[in-house]
């Protein structure tokens, strides 16, 4: 009788050389997504960081001048009033869509799905969500065209109810810009906290309402005491990603006021633009947007650490 030999081409691996050599082998998928995030993300990243030190036309090689924008920065007054319209921002996208939001949501899930059906509060939460996927440009151009000064929407609506008297030209006048772009913000950004506070409902259990419902519980008492604890890692997500959000808000005060009018709407993502391709001051653009993007990494960890304590509190207290 015969054998044949394993020759080392039919010889069969080990367990743990072919998981060794399986592992290795993986690594070539992820060389894609770490170049496209090298080329788009990082590099980008570190060169900004680098221009932010340098005096950069954009033509002529970069000068290196230390801490000199930065000391500018600081002492620009048209920085932090970019800033100091980005808390307005933040009440227009975070604060007032989320807790819209929280109260929209619960209200089609506990009650318009219960009493008319769940593709009715499908078809209103989809209702609430679509400004969210309506171009940037195409809505400021309708809400351009509302709040136009002559033959607006707006004010046209306002001198057919008697009230002509309040007519204005929202977006040309310092006093009511600002507001008006909050009015725009508060719209589009409103349908975001509702769809993901309703897909966080769906893992609440029913029960609960029901228990609570038949221990004589009324709606508020039943969201405060079962929605609100049930969805708070959903809320510190809503509230965090639309920071963010807020924080570099650009398109509508592009395309609607274009930082004015007499900057009363300027933001530090438009500021920065400005400087970038008007001003030609591509060093002081790149410090503006370093450090928006430092209090933006400054909030994201301050948030993450908050969500972290509490849910720690919420274990210890079980």
């Amino acid at each position: 009788m015969t054998t044949l030999e394993q020759t080392p081409a039919t010889r069969v691996a080990s367990p743990a050389r072919r998981s060794l050599t399986g592992g290795a082998s993986y690594w070539w998928y992820l060389i894609p997504g770490f170049t496209l995030l090298a080329v788009v993300i990082i590099i980008p990243l570190f060169w900004n960081i680098y221009l932010s030190f340098t005096d950069y036309r954009g033509v002529v090689a970069p000068e290196w001048t230390g801490l000199s924008n930065w000391i500018r920065l600081f002492g620009d007054e048209r920085f932090w009033l970019s800033f100091r319209n980005s808390i307005a921002m933040i009440i227009a996208m975070v604060i007032v869509p989320t807790l819209l939001g929280l109260v929209i949501a619960a209200a089609l899930f506990d009650v318009v799905a219960r009493k008319f059906g769940p593709k009715v509060a499908s078809f209103l939460r989809a209702t609430y969500y679509l400004p969210q996927i309506i171009p940037a440009v195409v809505a400021a151009i309708v809400i351009g065209w509302i709040h136009r000064p002559e033959n607006g929407a707006l004010n046209e609506l306002l001198e057919m109810v008697g009230l002509g008297v309040l007519a204005n030209n929202w977006l040309g006048d310092p006093n009511t810009a600002l507001f008006s772009i909050m009015a725009v913000l508060i719209w589009v950004q409103i349908g975001y906290p509702v769809v993901i506070f309703m897909a966080a409902l769906e893992r609440v259990d029913p029960e609960l309402y029901e228990a609570a419902e038949v221990d004589g519980a009324g709606w508020f008492r039943r969201f405060y005491a079962i929605t609100l604890p049930q969805i708070r890692p959903e809320t510190f997500v809503v509230a965090l990603t639309c920071t963010i959000a807020a924080l570099k808000v650009f398109a509508p005060v592009y395309a609607l006021t274009g930082g004015g009018p007499n900057n009363a709407t300027i933001v530090p993502s438009y500021y920065t633009y400005s400087q970038f391709f008007q001003s030609q001051q591509v060093g002081y653009g790149a410090t503006i947007a370093t450090a928006l993007t430092v209090v933006i990494l400054a909030v994201s960890i301050i948030f993450i650490l908050a969500q972290s304590r509490v849910e720690r509190a919420d274990q210890e207290g079980r």
